[in-house]
């Protein structure tokens, strides 16, 4: 296993090229001026907030703001550690992790800012918003909130769209996730400002309608991301960095060793480790005996693909009758039929090797 001795930033083994490299540093502190802009944010939402419901309800979404980039932050120290005889595929896995962790949070939160403001609105209470003295003039502190509000509604919108075109070059479900929820936080905000005004005007009812859309906001985006996460999980078909569709590499892998002289047919197994794939292929040879330099060859013709194919496996085999095509698309039930008239897997003869793994 030839693999470069550099100082280069890793995730796993896994070198990153300068490109993914220079991202990962500036999605990075990114995510530290996120939780650095976000705490400023908590707590002038929490000094204008008052009575009002959809305020708190942004308060509250504030509050939800410092889960991806302290997930992202973590799992991504995690997953630059080595493998261990503890952790022999390394720690990939920390990125589905994180987001898991962050998507249940989302989803618990939203549910009881739900139910909060659902007992507001039935039980008809009516908020107030009274005034205060600012320099010696007597104003409406819905403008303070309004003001406050407009202060956390710029940056988020900024950041979000800094760190798209980033968690694609790194394939970070978290790091998407984060700057998804930040891209669609100025409607919480225009949100919280319509409520104010509705109370301002005499709609008791705005604020509490206002602060149910928000929860419903955070109850969708815990939901999908808990969806996405636990999928990837169970070893889910890989899927880009946006969970939207079939993860193009897929497509691209089987190809590369059909073109082999050698190989006759392969199907390939390909695993969502976070940053990374992990494949598995398995090739049908035309001739019975298959030497190892062969094997490493097929390895490195998978891994020349993309920096994520870096963990590969390629074992000869006699029959693909117990694999399913990744080239097909499942049905939408989920279910997959292997093909009648399943044969073992086996290797082709003594002299096959069981692996070659990087």
């Amino acid at each position: 296993m030839n693999r470069p001795e550099d100082s280069r930033t890793r995730f796993g083994v896994t070198v990153l090229p300068p490109l993914q490299e220079n991202a990962l540093r500036t999605a990075t502190r990114l995510e530290w001026v996120t939780l650095v802009y976000m705490a400023t944010c908590v707590v002038v939402v929490y000094l204008a907030m008052g009575s009002s419901q959809a305020m708190k309800a942004a308060w509250i979404e504030d509050l939800l703001g410092f889960v991806p980039p302290l997930a992202f932050l973590i799992a991504g120290r995690q997953a630059r550690r080595p493998p261990s005889p503890e952790y022999p595929y390394g720690r990939h896995r920390a990125v589905a992790s994180g987001h898991l962790a962050a998507s249940v949070a989302l989803l618990l939160v939203g549910v009881l800012l739900l139910g909060d403001s659902l007992t507001g609105l039935l039980a008809a209470e009516h908020p107030s918003i009274g005034t205060l003295r600012l320099f010696d003039h007597t104003i409406w502190a819905g403008w303070v909130m309004i003001a406050a509000l407009t202060y956390t509604m710029v940056g988020p919108v900024v950041l979000g769209h800094l760190k798209m075109p980033l968690s694609e070059e790194l394939h970070d479900r978290i790091l998407h996730a984060d700057a998804d929820m930040q891209k669609a936080d100025w409607m919480t905000a225009a949100g919280s400002m319509a409520g104010i005004i509705g109370i301002g005007i005499g709609w008791w009812w705005a604020d509490a309608l206002v602060a149910s859309a928000i929860a419903l906001s955070v109850i969708k985006d815990g939901t999908s991301n808990l969806r996405y996460a636990a999928r990837n999980l169970m070893d889910g078909r890989a899927r880009t960095y946006d969970s939207t569709d079939t993860h193009p590499l897929v497509d691209r892998i089987d190809p590369a060793l059909r073109g082999l002289g050698w190989v006759a047919d392969s199907r390939s197994r390909i695993r969502d480790m976070g940053h990374v794939l992990h494949v598995e292929s398995f090739v049908v040879p035309r001739h019975p005996e298959v030497q190892v330099r062969d094997v490493e060859d097929a390895a490195a013709a998978i891994r020349e693909l993309d920096w994520k194919l870096d963990d590969v496996v390629v074992m000869p085999v006699a029959s693909l009758d117990d694999l399913p095509d990744p080239r097909e698309e499942p049905p939408k039930g989920g279910r997959r039929t292997l093909t009648r008239g399943r044969r073992p897997l086996r290797p082709t003869g003594r002299r096959t090797p069981t692996s070659g793994s990087p």
